[in-house]
């Protein structure tokens, strides 16, 4: 007796399927788009065209020399157009709902018919170096406002998701018209000191239960922060939140004075909620009007420039250090010595940089 498998009237009769032809064209090639010009990439970005300022971001960030080249020529001719706009840097603990608030907080600042650009950096895999991007999908309503151009970038190896990228970005935009920035840092504690090199103003979001963990904050951050907005304050997390406040007011008192002559502290707010947005923006605005005023405003952006000019210089330096044809030659081999303990790090440095000056 057969298998019941075998039985063509039996329910476990696998019948023999059909080969299909395959619908895709292996002789098909996709035609690549030609590069734009210069001028074609200045004129659109002036113009306000989104789709060629992303494109414009994404030569600034790709690593090929090729882009980086016509990159900076983009960058060059963008820089007579660059400056007019209020940038503002935004960090806090992981959890602490920047994006949230973003999307809360944008709606204030749209309401005064202004052009805003979000700049957010998201996260990068140590291991896989991949990012999720997911900072657009969770500003719901600025994602699709046509007064806003949202821009997530992976932070990949820079510090904290800032590097010297974001800030071309800035200049970008700042062509482009948008004349309100923000700047979202990854908020991993490292971040601070790039992210307050680029912006006029910057915002530190905190917890409602952050009483306890600003012994953990370092205190740099605190001193830096033009601001501290406490959000979540709403529901059961209020009186938790207050206290948080009375916490912070207290701690920035111990802070020496800014240069700028701003005076910080902490506000309540709740993104959810929409609740003490307002307060942080009349925060900004006075800042502006105060920092403006004293001088204070155009000095810091040329400290800024100042800083960046000195940050350039070194990582070209290291650049052509590592591409150096002698350095190549010999790094390996001095690298496995370091390695193998058979010469100090300090003097494996020293014999590569003499290999590299001589």
């Amino acid at each position: 007796m057969k298998d019941s498998a075998d039985n063509k009237n039996s329910a476990l009769h696998i019948s023999k399927g059909k080969s299909m032809e395959s619908n895709i064209n292996k002789n098909f090639k996709r035609k690549k788009r030609p590069q734009r010009s210069l001028d074609e990439f200045l004129k659109g970005i002036l113009d306000g065209n989104r789709i060629i300022l992303s494109q414009a971001i994404t030569l600034i960030e790709s690593t090929q020399s090729k882009h980086q080249e016509l990159a900076q020529q983009i960058i060059e001719a963008c820089l007579p157009y660059r400056g007019q706009s209020l940038r503002i840097g935004l960090t806090g603990t992981p959890g602490v709902g920047k994006s949230t608030f973003i999307d809360s907080f944008g709606q204030i600042v749209l309401a005064e018919d202004r052009q805003l650009a979000v700049l957010a950096i998201d996260p990068s895999s140590q291991l896989t170096k991949g990012s999720i991007l997911g900072d657009k999908t969770r500003m719901e309503t600025l994602s699709v406002h046509p007064n806003v151009f949202i821009r997530p970038s992976a932070a990949g190896a820079s510090l904290g998701g800032v590097a010297r990228k974001t800030r071309e970005s800035i200049i970008l935009c700042e062509a482009a018209g948008f004349d309100t920035i923000f700047v979202e840092t990854v908020g991993v504690g490292q971040s601070e000191t790039a992210v307050h090199s680029m912006v006029d103003f910057f915002l530190l979001l905190l917890l409602p239960n952050s009483g306890d963990e600003l012994q953990g904050i370092k205190r740099g951050v605190m001193e830096m922060a033009d601001l501290i907005a406490i959000n979540k304050a709403d529901g059961q997390a209020l009186p938790a939140a207050k206290l948080a406040k009375k916490q912070c007011r207290n701690g920035l008192h111990l802070f020496p004075p800014k240069q700028s002559g701003w005076v910080a502290t902490a506000e309540l707010c709740s993104a959810l909620e929409q609740t003490g947005l307002n307060t942080i923006w009349q925060h900004i605005l006075s800042y502006q009007n105060q920092t403006t005023i004293n001088g204070y405003f155009s000095k810091h952006r040329q400290e800024q420039a100042k800083y960046w000019f000195e940050e350039s210089i070194q990582q070209q330096l290291k650049h052509l250090f590592y591409q150096h044809p002698s350095i190549k030659e010999i790094f390996i081999r001095i690298e496995k010595q370091v390695v193998e303990g058979q010469i100090s790090p300090f003097k494996a440095a020293e014999l590569l940089m003499q290999s590299f000056v001589n």
